[in-house]
């Protein structure tokens, strides 16, 4: 954990995540939990919070929910794993249905669209900033970010399947961070 003296509590874990499921709509989720958690809270480096949602986004399942597990479990073991996950999806499950029941009428309210609109591009500015931290971090040095250029050519220019690049970025990155940290001696 970095930078905590004292065990995070169950219920701090429940706050955080009740409050970002609550509060972010459109998206946007993966960018709030790094700023609560790794520079809001300092309950997770930088490197540890890279490596959960890179571990997120390869298991099935919602980048939210396997994020909001991985930060639990790495905080507080399967209790923490337990409560984060829960709290993250609690608001949303009851959300959802509530505004299930009212949209009709609520597209009807002038500026419902623009609001609407205006969370989403909200969402995208913290997704940005999100990706931005995230390179700095992670392409400090030459062959991480050669890695991560050809995987934004492949995918974001070329339109690439993104199964055959993964396939090809995975084992050349990890082969790559072994190298890097001396792993093979």
């Amino acid at each position: 954990m970095a930078d905590v003296k004292k065990p995070v509590t169950l219920r701090a874990i429940f706050q955080v995540f009740f409050m970002i499921g609550a509060t972010s709509f459109g998206g946007g989720l993966t960018a709030w939990i790094h700023r609560e958690t790794v520079l809001r809270r300092r309950w997770l480096s930088h490197e540890q919070f890279l490596s959960g949602l890179a571990l997120g986004q390869v298991l099935p399942g919602a980048n939210v929910s396997n994020i909001a597990v991985y930060i639990g479990q790495l905080l507080r073991g399967a209790p923490g794993a337990l409560v984060a996950v829960t709290a993250v999806l609690t608001a949303p499950f009851f959300l959802c249905i509530g505004f299930a029941l009212v949209y009709d009428d609520a597209t009807k309210i002038p500026g419902f669209h623009a609001a609407m609109d205006g969370i989403a591009a909200a969402a995208v500015g913290m997704v940005l900033r999100m990706g931005y931290t995230g390179a700095a971090h992670g392409c400090r040095k030459l062959a991480p970010a050669l890695v991560a250029a050809g995987v934004f050519f492949a995918i974001g220019i070329e339109h690439w399947p993104l199964l055959p690049v993964i396939l090809v970025a995975a084992p050349l990155s990890v082969g790559l961070a072994w190298r890097r940290s001396g792993m093979n001696a």
